[in-house]
């Protein structure tokens, strides 16, 4: 039994390889190949834009009878990611990059025109310069016209620099900081300028009250009387000066009733009938009436007299 891992082919004797059949592949076939994209693009079709390093399952083939130094030049094919349509691009080894074919427009291509324009513009120069001496001769003074004005605005910048390097900063900085600090210091005096004037106020004005309640005259309190007996509060006059107040509280609500004319019509006597039964009493009762009338005539300067002369005569009337 042979070895599974063997390096070596047998070939027989008679192993000719020119006996094996070749295939027959076209020259331009496709493989697919899976790549990135190599630069910004934007697709022609639908304005979508594909970015740099987008992968894609890509169509490679090479392109006929166009070859530099030797080495093929390779087209790819892939497809927008929106609309489908067909982007190609090939390899560009001349310049080592690549370059738009069809289908799309690449993106922030001015910086790559603009040094190869430059670059174009250099060899044509340098074509001229070979083949005509006073060609050379005119470069040169123009060169030399240039160096000389690069020259004079470098040494105005120069100058220019220098004059702000007399600047001091760092006195500037100190000086704003003086003044600042300045300003902080007046802001704090004014502040206790105006504390102490406020407490002054407050000290003056605390002396005039108690200065007012010095001159007022001390009060003298009534001492109160031993009592005896826990009734004799009931005994007691009432002071006088709780009576002012109740009698202007009457006259208030009622009005005046100190003479007889206002009295008049609200008093009404009732009339007494005649009773035999009571004729016999009405004798001894009649002395009773005139000593009784006394007070009540006493008393008819005040409202209060006068209305209790009229219960003393309802009494008597029931009776």
């Amino acid at each position: 039994m042979s070895e599974r891992k063997v390096l070596n082919k047998y070939y027989p004797p008679d192993f000719d390889p020119a006996k094996i059949p070749k295939l027959k592949l076209p020259k331009d076939r496709q493989y697919v190949v899976r790549l990135m994209a190599p630069f910004n693009m934007r697709c022609k079709t639908c304005g979508e834009y594909i970015y740099k390093g987008k992968k894609f399952n890509a169509r490679k083939e090479t392109v006929q009878n166009e070859v530099y130094l030797g080495l093929p030049i390779f087209r790819f094919y892939i497809k927008c990611t929106r609309c489908l349509a067909e982007i190609t691009f090939k390899t560009d080894p001349e310049n080592t990059d690549y370059t738009m074919e069809h289908g799309a427009t690449r993106n922030f291509q001015a910086e790559k025109l603009l040094e190869e324009e430059e670059k174009r513009m250099q060899k044509e120069r340098e074509e001229e310069e070979l083949n005509n001496p006073m060609k050379v001769l005119e470069n040169r003074t123009k060169d030399s016209k240039l160096e000389m004005e690069v020259l004079e605005n470098l040494q105005e910048l120069k100058e220019l620099n220098q004059r702000q390097a007399n600047v001091d900063f760092e006195a500037m900085l100190k000086q704003y900081k003086e003044l600042e600090e300045e300003q902080r210091r007046k802001e704090q005096e004014e502040d206790e300028q105006e504390m102490k004037a406020m407490l002054e106020q407050a000290q003056n004005r605390r002396l005039l009250v108690d200065s007012d309640s010095d001159e007022e005259p001390a009060k003298s309190r009534p001492n109160p009387v031993a009592q005896t007996k826990p009734t004799d509060i009931l005994q007691e006059d009432p002071q006088p000066q709780s009576k002012k107040p109740r009698t202007e509280s009457w006259e208030r609500s009622v009005g005046k009733l100190s003479t007889k004319a206002q009295l008049a019509g609200l008093v009404a006597l009732r009339k007494q009938k005649p009773d035999p039964a009571l004729d016999n009493g009405m004798e001894n009762r009649g002395t009773t009436a005139n000593t009784g009338s006394l007070p009540a005539a006493a008393a008819a300067t005040s409202s209060l007299g006068l209305l209790g002369a009229y219960s003393d005569s309802e009494d008597s009337t029931s009776d």
